[in-house]
């Protein structure tokens, strides 16, 4: 479950009449627990309490108190030893009036009457396995106004399937963004009285709901409507009094409002019943983005965009540097007002801008800014200089370009009310500006000079229009020319295998003969192509948020070498860090952060915690000069080819299980067409299993045995529908695998995916009744100094750096990884000395029989003989090297790149790749 679902269901049980003997349980199912692990607490077989309350290992004690008796069962189950043995780390008491709970890890409570515990769901979420608990605790109202948002907009559909169509589509998101403005605005003054929306729509629609839409649309008439035609154009009282005139092309337009059914009246009341001063601009939009678009609404509350990961992007592109002149200034007074004439012609330009998370966050961050500026300068009422309309963004879909526009509006007037107060807040928000300045487009299609123009002189369409004007065009100039353009956000990813035919039409538009294999690269590379070609024209910095892979594999020397050619460079850049969302036990993106510009300078690298100033960050985002590796058809080094494994789909047939394979052979089967089968779980884990193995076509003997004759047409038949297997002659050979590679004697096997968190790669040594699956590489009959070589830590580090990576774990590559290593001229002596270290790493292991490589690489418990004889074969494999062990895996990298320049240069037939130094 995700946050919104859990916020769902605990309001739910709220409204529920309080059951004492269900409670505990009921809560517990709200925050994801499956109907066994219940079953197991109701029986008694886990719940372990002392207090005839329900305790859950680890997780919390629940009591329901005798009435007014609250304060003292949650002391009781505090002092309750059942509560120390299972670790709880929650306690829960509730007599269904009161409701009382306390984290005893934090020392943080609640206490709020029963109906108001919803309102506290993020103080929980740890029960759910979501550990973004600050954060989810920030923006508790947004979670909770999505997940109310989103019921609304299912049952409106379902009333008015029409709206949901592509026609009215826009129609309907527009109707969305509208209700979020008047509940807003009916807590925070905008309209005269608290709750005037909420309690209009309550007081003149009648219950059934029969004429709902119609007080709605009366409402949307009269804030489209001037103060000085109000009588004219004949508004209800009702709906003039108290409803100011909104303009800005919020309420223009068409008025029609969907039916609503007595459930999505009750939604809507419900909504307005929330506290909508607490919404957070910040990243409301990014959670409401979902309710509106069909494939994202499964995962609704999933789409959360947390402040400090916004800042990893924003600090170092320029807020660092506003803050660092802030500083400087101290209370120079012309100091001061250059800082504040800078700020003001400040562009911010998101391309890819969603709901205006980047966008609203660098807008607050400049005014409190700007705000500092004004305190020290004795001006605390002046208003902002800082206009919204500097602030541009492109976005694919119209909601979220709408709620984009509402997310900075709603900032803006916060901001006023938090710098100058509500009176003068008040005074300047309304009418709202008719300027239009995020685009609805495809961004990679656009012209950014033209919705972002440095000049200030881009394309200008002015209209009584802030959401129905044309989409697709810039509207407005800037204010102030002559400042600093930065362009930022979080382009889609998409990796080569998920781009959608339009996705690869966009890349095939920008890229097709400027890039080699530029088919390979990833979506996200056209907006750093598009940034790139903008500061070309006019100085700009620029920073996206990327999956890792962009600064791994064949990106860095595919498409980011001639970027640097052409002078680009990275001025900042963030390592590999989890984007996490709000789904439980979600392991997160992993991404980067990298900051471009044209300009020379120092670098500022992030890793974790640690900043360091370097003179150069390369593509692989390492503080180290530019060096360009390129994948290669055989090893640069002169060592035995790496094969991988055979492919095993559509062979599902040939393979079983132990048991299975045990039947066979007590049924007849000759052991020897009944092999080991290794993908990389069986290697890393010791997993058995097996496959049949046919060299030639099995006689008809060996058919009739057992069930082979059934298991082949099985084969034939599954095969038939593939085109592929038809056309590879894999149909005419149900006996085999697409490949029949085998070791004769040996292999040593390379598992293609593998933690990060091992310190050596889980490498083995197979016998000759092995078969690799394509999960696997191989060195079939190789030396065994080979294994040495693959299990160094040098080799660790080169794979690491060189070769793409899931998420942050190993991706193997055996063109990009194995025939690129460098490795020096090895004597006969130097072989014979690898030889042993392979063989003590191997009998290392074997006196840990029957431990699995996961068992005994796990770097927290690795057996001290085991990581001695990898570190005696680092010792003899670096001292071949540089005649010494290395310092770290930087001087590793840096000896292993400049080995590798050199071999490459001098061999230039073995490799394309160079090496550029800047």
């Amino acid at each position: 479950m995700n946050a919104v679902e859990i916020e769902a269901a605990i309001s739910d049980l709220a409204q529920q009449p309080f059951d004492p003997a269900e409670f505990p349980y009921a809560f517990l199912e709200a925050f994801g627990n499956k109907a066994t692990t219940i079953k197991r607490l109701r029986s008694g077989a886990s719940n372990k309490s002392d207090l005839g309350g329900v305790l859950q290992t680890n997780n919390i004690h629940i009591a329901v108190a005798d009435a007014g008796a609250v304060t003292r069962t949650l002391e009781d189950l505090k002092a309750s030893p059942a509560t120390t043995r299972a670790k709880a780390r929650y306690i829960l008491a509730t007599d269904g009036v009161l409701f009382e709970a306390e984290d005893l890890e934090t020392g943080e409570t609640v206490a709020c009457t029963y109906e108001a515990f919803p309102d506290h769901f993020g103080f929980f979420l740890p029960l759910a396995g979501i550990t973004t608990v600050k954060q989810v605790r920030d923006s508790s109202f947004d979670i909770r106004a999505t997940s109310r948002l989103n019921r609304l907009y299912v049952e409106l559909l379902k009333d008015n399937p029409d709206w949901g169509t592509e026609e009215q589509r826009h129609e309907m998101n527009h109707f969305m963004a509208r209700l979020i403005f008047c509940f807003f605005a009916e807590d925070t003054d905008i309209f005269a009285g608290s709750g005037l929306f909420t309690d209009t729509v309550a007081q003149m629609s009648a219950r059934d709901s029969a004429n709902t839409h119609e007080v709605i649309s009366e409402i949307f008439r009269a804030m489209n409507t001037k103060q000085a035609e109000r009588t004219t154009a004949s508004i209800p009282r009702w709906a003039d009094d108290g409803f100011p005139y909104v303009n800005g092309g919020l309420f223009s337009g068409s008025v029609a409002v969907p039916r609503f059914s007595k459930i999505a009246r009750s939604y809507l009341l419900h909504i307005g019943s929330l506290d909508w001063t607490q919404i957070n601009p910040d990243i409301f939009g990014s959670m409401i983005q979902a309710v509106a678009d069909d494939e994202e609404r499964g995962a609704l509350g999933m789409h959360y965009t947390s402040v400090p990961n916004i800042l990893k992007v924003l600090d170092p592109l320029f807020l660092s540097d506003l803050r660092g002149k802030l500083e400087d200034a101290g209370e120079n007074s012309r100091k001061l007002l250059n800082l504040r004439n800078r700020l003001a012609k400040i562009r911010v330009f998101d391309p890819a801008c969603g709901s205006g998370n980047f966008l609203v966050i660098a807008y607050k961050q400049m005014r409190e800014i700007e705000a500092k500026i004004n305190q020290r300068r004795g001006e605390p009422n002046r208003p902002t200089e800082i206009p919204l309309t500097n602030f541009r963004g492109i976005e694919l879909r119209d909601f979220s370009a709408e709620v984009a526009r509402l997310a900075l509006i709603i900032a803006e007037y916060q901001c006023d009310l938090h710098y100058r107060g509500k009176k003068l807040a008040l005074a300047e928000f309304l009418p709202l500006s008719s300027d239009n300045w995020i685009t609805c487009g495809n961004a990679l299609r656009l012209d950014w000079l033209s919705i972002c123009p440095p000049t200030g002189t881009g394309v200008k369409l002015q209209a009584d229009d802030l959401f129905e004007l044309p989409l697709d065009q810039a509207q407005i100039d800037f204010e102030n020319e002559g400042g600093e353009t930065y362009i930022c956000g979080n382009p889609p990813y998409k990796g080569n295998a998920r781009k959608t035919d339009e996705q690869k039409a966009d890349l095939k538009f920008l890229l097709d003969g400027k890039f080699e294999k530029w088919g390979l690269l990833d979506y996200v590379c056209g907006w750093f192509i598009k940034a790139f070609e903008f500061a070309k024209t006019t100085p700009t910095k620029f920073a996206f948020v990327a999956t890792n892979s962009i600064a791994q594999g064949q990106h860095v020397s595919n498409f980011w070498k001639p970027l640097f050619d052409k002078g680009l460079r990275f001025f900042f850049a963030v390592r590999s860090f989890k984007w996490s969302n709000l789904a439980a036990h979600d392991a997160g993106v992993t991404v980067v952060i990298i900051g471009s510009d044209l300009a020379k300078g120092v670098a500022s690298l992030f890793d974790g915690d640690s900043k360091l100033q370097t003179p150069n960050i390369n593509g692989y985002l390492l503080p180290q000069k530019n060096y360009w590796v390129s994948a290669v058809v055989k090893p640069i080094s002169g060592m035995q080819p790496m094969i991988k494994g055979n492919y095993y789909g559509l062979s599902e047939h040939l393979l079983m299980d132990p048991n299975k394979m045990l039947e066979l052979k007590a049924r007849g089967v000759p052991e020897s067409h009944i092999k080991r089968f290794y993908g990389s779980t069986e290697v890393i884990n010791a997993k058995a299993r097996y496959c049949l193995w046919f060299e030639e076509k099995p006689e008809n003997e060996i058919l009739e045995l057992a069930d082979l004759r059934a298991r082949m047409k099985a084969g034939v038949d599954k095969r038939k529908k593939s085109k592929d297997a038809v056309s590879n002659g894999m149909v005419k050979r149900p006996h085999q695998f697409r490949e029949m590679n085998t070791g004769k004697q040996n292999t040593i096997a390379v598992p293609v995916v593998s933690s990060e968190n091992r310190d050596f790669l889980p490498v083995d040594l197979l016998g000759r009744n092995a078969v690799l699956s394509n999960k696997c590489f191989a060195l079939f009959d190789a030396p065994l100094w080979n294994f040495s070589l693959v299990a160094s830590r040098l080799h660790w580090v080169w794979i690491g750096t060189v070769c793409v990576r899931m998420r942050t774990d190993f991706s193997y590559s055996n063109t990009l990884g194995w025939n690129t290593f460098p490795i020096p001229t090895l004597t006969e002596k130097n072989k014979a000395d690898l030889t042993r270290c392979a063989e003590d790493i191997l009998l290392a292991r074997e006196a840990h029989f029957p431990a699995t490589i996961a068992d005994l690489y796990d770097s927290d418990n690795m057996p001290v003989n085991l990581r001695e004889a990898h570190e005696k074969n680092d010792e003899v494999l670096e001292r071949i090297y540089i005649g010494r062990r290395f310092k770290n895996d930087t001087e590793r990298l840096e000896k292993l790149f400049e080995l590798y320049t050199r071999m490459t240069a001098s061999s230039p037939s073995k490799s394309k790749a160079k090496r550029e130094v800047s």
